[in-house]
Formats: C-alpha cells, structure tokens, sequence
C-alpha cells in the first residue's frame, strides 16, 4: 500500500501539472490546501521531491513550487520511487537495491521470488508507464 506520504505526493504534483509548463511557482499554502495535507509535512515531501530534480523551488514573497520537466516527462514511478524507495516488495527482486534475503534456501527456486518478480516488473511498467500529463487527463475524464 502507498503511504500517506506518497498520496500526499501525487497530489501535489498532480495540482503542478495543472499550472502552465514554466509559469509563475505556486505558494506552499495553496499546493498544502489543493493536496488537502499539513503544510509542514508537505514541506518535507516537496524538499525531497526537488532534491531529486522533480520540482524547482523559488523562495521570498513570490515564491513556491513549480515541476522541473514538462508533466509527460514525469512518471507516477519517478515520484514514488523518491518517496517509498524501490517498488520491490521483497528485496531480493529490488532494481536499485537488491538484497539477499536471509531466510531464502535458493533464489533460483524461490516461488516468492518469481512470483515478486513479476509483481515488480507489472507495477513499474505501470507507473513508469504513466506520466503526469497521463494521470491528469485520466482525473480530467473521470470528474
């Protein structure tokens, strides 16, 4: 399941994805009030999201947020990943930090594994798969 902290996220950049590409940041208040999340929470979630290039950040009275790339070059999978880490459920199927799991007698004959596996490769083609300008249309056809 996703965190409160990744719906947070989505959220957020999903409002940014609303603004016009390269237009004036938006308030912190604002994105907090439209995510419908704690502004001091946010603040965080939104730090990391501009460490890892996702989001500009502008501070004084004009200042805010804005995305870094066009919507359709931002993946719901990027997001996540920066939030919750690896998609992986077990990490012995993790891309960016795979780990042997302890307990396990053989990977090449671990049911679990195979069958995570799977449910990584699903889960990212997914969300690597849709974009923010994607996830907003969907939002937009469903409303």
């Amino acid at each position: 399941m996703l965190t409160q902290r990744s719906r947070y996220a989505l959220r957020a950049m999903l409002f940014l994805a609303e603004a016009p590409f390269g237009g004036s940041p938006i308030p912190m208040t604002r994105i907090a009030a439209e995510a419908n999340a704690p502004r001091k929470f946010l603040e965080m979630i939104l730090a990391d999201l501009r460490d890892a290039g996702l989001l500009h950040s502008h501070r004084g009275k004009m200042g805010g947020y804005c995305l870094s790339r066009p919507t359709h070059l931002i993946s719901l999978g990027e997001i996540i990943r920066v939030i919750e880490g690896p998609l992986a459920l077990v990490p012995c199927v993790s891309r960016t930090a795979y780990r042997r799991c302890a307990d396990c007698k053989s990977e090449a004959d671990c049911a679990i594994r195979h069958a995570m596996m799977r449910v990584r490769d699903e889960t990212a083609r997914i969300l690597d798969g849709t974009s923010l300008a994607d996830a907003a249309a969907e939002e937009l056809a469903a409303a």
